[in-house]
């Protein structure tokens, strides 16, 4: 739909090559009226309608087509328009002028939600997140509605959260679900290596490039590109990655020509990205190309119901890896979690469940076994008067604790794993488990059996 005759006219034979059968409308009204009287498997609609706007347009279609893919025409450079068609549920934008290659590519994305099968309804494990309390139900809900969008998704959360999981599942309930799914830690990588890493470069370019690179945009083609931890990108890389977002092309370090990509970029960080804004550390305009959503991750502690479920799930998981039947928790094990605040969210909940799994030597956990860190005995000294390390990570300072237990049962057993684990009430295999997970399984001259 446009007021243009030209931009409709090339619409509709773009359209016709494609092998598609197009309807055009010069007005908002007369848009609103093909909508109302027919079925349509995309709708195109610039932002100028002469009567109306594109935005009305997308609101009118939300309630009377909610499950119709539409994009929007925008003017070079309006990415404020088309951030807010995105909000209102456009799933893409194309800005004047229509490039043509472009312009296929944004009505077979279209099509290609139009024609995806809805997601089957999940409830559990099966969808990917574990939880049946009101804050997953909304959150679950949102995915499902934001998996069919193609707008950027910014991912809010806790560290230990989900926030990798829910941007997996936005993935696999969406059209690009056959395509890839990349995820990279912007803060695992050094800040001269990052252009790279991202766009590639030519076997050459600069010392140590031996062979050609792909990088991650044209790795995740088609698909998904998750940008983790994404408040950690320097400023230069802010600029390049908001220019890869904006044009849809990329050129490789060392590389004459640019190359087209078609992903769709989810992003996260456990900051607050807006603080981030605000304290001049991330760029406005990258900041509101990629917050167009929000999907907020619940911490642990605010959905305490969910927490008999994920310790089922988990445990399972645990028995399943170490080959052994897991340990059913105790009523009072249950209500020590249930009551804990969790800092570290699902992430310590699997930390906490894996050591006491490891300490109990019965078919139940109890509260003893846990060793949650408000009944958790000093820590050997380190400096510090025997209690924990002030830099240390919660995580980390449990890891630390279980190590020296472990430790000092093999030097008691002058390395004979077998007595260590009898020491310590644990099973030879689950022992074996940990001191795999430690990197302590190379220490010593240890006896296995």
């Amino acid at each position: 739909m446009d007021d243009e005759a030209d931009l409709r006219e090339l619409l509709v034979i773009t359209l016709g090559r494609m092998k598609l059968d197009a309807t055009a409308a010069a007005s908002l009204e007369e848009g609103r009226r093909l909508l109302d009287g027919g079925a349509f498997d995309l709708c195109l609609t610039d932002m100028n309608l002469g009567d109306g706007t594109g935005l009305d347009l997308i609101r009118h279609a939300a309630a009377r087509a909610p499950d119709m893919p539409v994009a929007v025409i925008t003017a070079y450079g309006n990415m404020e328009v088309a951030t807010e068609a995105m909000k209102l549920g456009a799933y893409d934008f194309i800005a004047k002028p229509v490039a043509l290659d472009r312009l296929r590519q944004l009505i077979e994305d279209g099509l290609g939600i139009s024609r995806a099968e809805p997601a089957a309804e999940g409830g559990g494990e099966e969808d990917g997140l574990i939880g049946q309390g009101p804050a997953m139900q909304r959150l679950k809900q949102q995915i499902r509605k934001l998996a069919r969008s193609q707008a950027p998704i910014y991912i809010s959360g806790e560290s230990g959260s989900g926030k990798e999981r829910v941007a997996r599942l936005i993935h696999a309930l969406g059209p690009r679900r056959e395509k890839p799914f990349v995820a990279v830690n912007c803060g695992a990588i050094p800040s001269e290596l990052m252009e790279s890493e991202f766009f590639g470069h030519r076997k050459g370019s600069f010392t140590g490039a031996v062979e050609d690179r792909k990088g991650l945009f044209r790795e995740a083609d088609g698909g998904t590109l998750f940008l983790d931890e994404v408040a950690d990108l320097p400023l230069h890389m802010q600029v390049k990655l908001l220019r890869a977002i904006q044009e849809k092309t990329i050129r490789p370090v060392g590389e004459s020509r640019e190359f087209d990509v078609n992903l769709r970029i989810l992003c996260a960080t456990h900051r607050g990205l807006g603080e981030e804004m605000t304290a001049g550390r991330f760029r406005q305009d990258l900041y509101y190309r990629l917050n167009v959503i929000e999907a907020h991750v619940p911490p642990l502690r605010e959905r305490p119901e969910d927490v008999p479920a994920l310790v089922a799930h988990i445990l399972a998981r645990l028995g399943q890896a170490w080959e052994a039947t897991p340990p059913a928790v105790g009523d009072g094990a249950m209500a020590a979690l249930r009551q804990y605040p969790f800092p570290g969210n699902v992430r310590e909940l699997e930390n906490i469940l894996e050591r006491a799994m490891t300490l109990c030597d019965g078919p139940r956990i109890e509260p003893d076994h846990l060793h949650l860190p408000s009944a958790e005995p000093a820590a050997p000294a380190t400096g510090n008067g025997g209690g924990r390390h002030p830099q240390l990570p919660l995580e980390d300072y449990l890891q630390e604790i279980e190590k020296q237990e472990i430790l000092r049962a093999l030097d008691a057993t002058h390395w004979n794993r077998t007595a260590a684990a009898k020491k310590l009430g644990m099973t030879f295999r689950s022992l074996r488990y940990r001191l795999k997970k430690l990197e302590l399984d190379q220490e010593g001259d240890a006896t296995s059996e």
